[in-house]
């Protein structure tokens, strides 16, 4: 009996793993006609036409237009994979439970629990590969496309702001009944940058509750080993606690201690989509000192999205899992049309939560995730019902 008995578990061990391989197996084939599919598609409304219409109008050489759509690609890869996993998802276990494979295997006591199992192992793989690809793949192969296709066109830029260099910087300070408030404390602004030197500059100085200081230069540029900015050729305007000028003084050469941070933000002239996680972090610390908070939470949303998006293949996986064993009698056809549909609800309900969380309605992380909680939750309602 107990020789039996290890017999019958080994069994049904091998059984088990037999089963789960049999199932990845036949999700790689949907997956991959979803990836050729969506890409294609994708790349196809969001590309190809904006590039002909340049080959056409400005004289963009098709081989420049090639190698621009070679390097927009993985951008709609990344949005290609919650896709395919949608789809290979539905139409596999659609597939299974039509022709009664998922009835047989329930019959022999292998519960929902352990037939949705492959199809999550297989989502979290490419979950981590989506995220490699959202993050550090895409956004350079974006940045190298806008910078080929601008240098094509004659309109090279640089890797800098070069005009209106705004950089406000606030300070919270006590009130009354130890309440705190923001207060612009300083603002820096240079009409030109070249690289090296900032060009006619403008500092409102507030370091009390009132002007104290302009500084008028018209260069200035920062010091490195000293930590410090040098102006050149300027005046310095001392203002009093009633308005009045106090004195005026001319320079030639004047060193200020002000941050740097007007200067890093001229350094970072890449889109949001050109930038992996780290570089959206780092950007993120330079502006926070300006207190634009629409714009703070802007970049907040973004960061969490390069998170949240790859996370949507293993929200995808569970809800085309758990719709596709449902008994039914569709064929891929109907599969590819609820897939659509559901696609386009989640993208529409992520662009609702983005703007909600830019506006300041929702915290910046819950903007980015919301729309995989919902999906969690739908998924685990209708694993709930269907195991009733």
């Amino acid at each position: 009996m107990k020789i039996a008995g290890l017999k019958l578990l080994n069994r049904n061990s091998i059984g088990l793993s037999v089963m789960n391989l049999y199932i990845i197996k036949e999700l790689i084939l949907p997956f991959l006609f979803g990836m050729g599919i969506f890409t294609s598609l994708s790349l196809s409304i969001g590309a190809v036409f904006e590039l002909i219409r340049k080959v056409t109008d400005s004289g963009l050489f098709w081989g420049v237009a090639a190698k621009v759509l070679l390097l927009r690609m993985p951008e709609f890869i990344v949005f290609a994979f919650p896709m395919s996993i949608l789809l290979a998802t539905l139409m596999t276990y659609s597939r299974l439970s039509s022709d009664s494979e998922l009835i047989a295997l329930r019959s022999i006591g292998v519960n929902i629990y352990r037939l949705i199992m492959p199809a999550i192992a297989f989502s979290l793989c490419i979950v981590a590969i989506t995220f490699w690809f959202n993050n550090f793949v895409a956004p350079a192969a974006s940045y190298q496309a806008s910078a080929t296709l601008k240098e094509a066109l004659g309109q090279t830029r640089p890797d800098f702001e070069t005009q209106n260099i705004l950089f406000p910087e606030y300070e919270e300070i006590k009130t009354e009944g130890d309440h705190t408030k923001e207060v612009l404390t300083r603002l820096f602004y240079a009409e030109e940058f070249d690289g090296e030197k900032m060009k006619n500059l403008t500092v409102l100085d507030r370091s009390g509750q009132s002007v104290s200081q302009i500084v008028v230069a018209r260069s200035a540029q920062w010091n490195v080993l000293e930590n410090i900015w040098d102006f050149y050729d300027g005046t310095i305007y001392l203002v009093g606690v009633n308005g009045s000028y106090n004195n005026i003084v001319r320079f030639q050469h004047q060193q200020l201690a002000l941050p740097q941070t007007a200067l890093d933000l001229t350094k970072k002239s890449k889109q949001t989509n050109e930038m992996n996680i780290f570089e959206a972090r780092e950007y993120l610390e330079v502006i926070r000192h300006s207190a634009d908070e629409q714009k703070i939470r802007k970049w907040q949303v973004r960061i969490q999205e390069k998170i949240a998006l790859p996370f949507a293949c293993l929200v995808f996986a569970l809800i085309g899992t758990v719709l596709g064993v449902q008994p039914q009698d569709s064929g891929k056809a109907t599969s590819f049309g609820i897939c659509i549909g559901l696609i386009f609800g989640y993208y529409l309900l992520s662009f609702i939560s983005q703007s909600l969380g830019i506006s300041g309605v929702v915290p910046p992380w819950l903007a980015a995730w919301l729309p995989n909680f919902i999906g969690l939750g739908s998924a685990g309602g209708l694993l709930a019902k269907a195991t009733d």
